[in-house]
């Protein structure tokens, strides 16, 4: 009997040794997934910056965007620490919180651009229109005065 105990001791100190490699294993797919989703959310994060700035530049109100794109850069901050911390499971869900707050700021900021470019097509034309009509006031009051002019001139005579 103790033969069998002394086995037993030894197959349980074994395991022991050997638990982090199988825990290390079982964890490897949540740690790669972790690390992916982290990544995907930079990308949608940096995709989002530069749309908020191209809509800046076509002189869009981003201001909303801004915060949005905050809190976005929080919740990839809180993924990159919880995954440092071996907690790969929050980890991907603050990533992925990260990653659908960027997409839904990149699409807003898209759609600003498009509206700031819209109104300024709108006011080009105004001010095209108001220019041309500016011009013809001015030549057909030219030409009003000068018939005016005209007939008071050769009416002296």
């Amino acid at each position: 009997m103790t033969s069998a105990l002394k086995l037993l001791l030894i197959l349980a100190v074994l395991s022991l040794f050997l638990l982090p490699v199988f825990i290390s294993k079982v964890n490897a797919p949540s740690e790669d997934r972790a690390a992916s989703a982290i990544n995907q959310a930079e990308e949608s994060v940096a995709s989002a910056y530069e749309a908020v700035l191209e809509a800046q530049g076509a002189k869009a109100n981003v201001s909303g965007l801004l915060d949005q794109l905050n809190v976005a850069g929080k919740h990839l901050a809180d993924a990159r620490m919880l995954y440092k911390l071996g907690d790969f499971d929050n980890a991907v869900h603050s990533a992925d919180l990260s990653s659908e707050i960027g997409e839904e700021v990149r699409n807003e900021a898209m759609q600003l651009k498009i509206e700031a470019y819209g109104s300024w097509i709108t006011d080009l034309w105004i001010r095209m229109i108001g220019s041309f009509g500016g011009v013809a006031a001015v030549v057909f009051g030219s030409f009003i005065g000068w018939r005016v002019f005209k007939r008071r001139y050769f009416r002296q005579k």
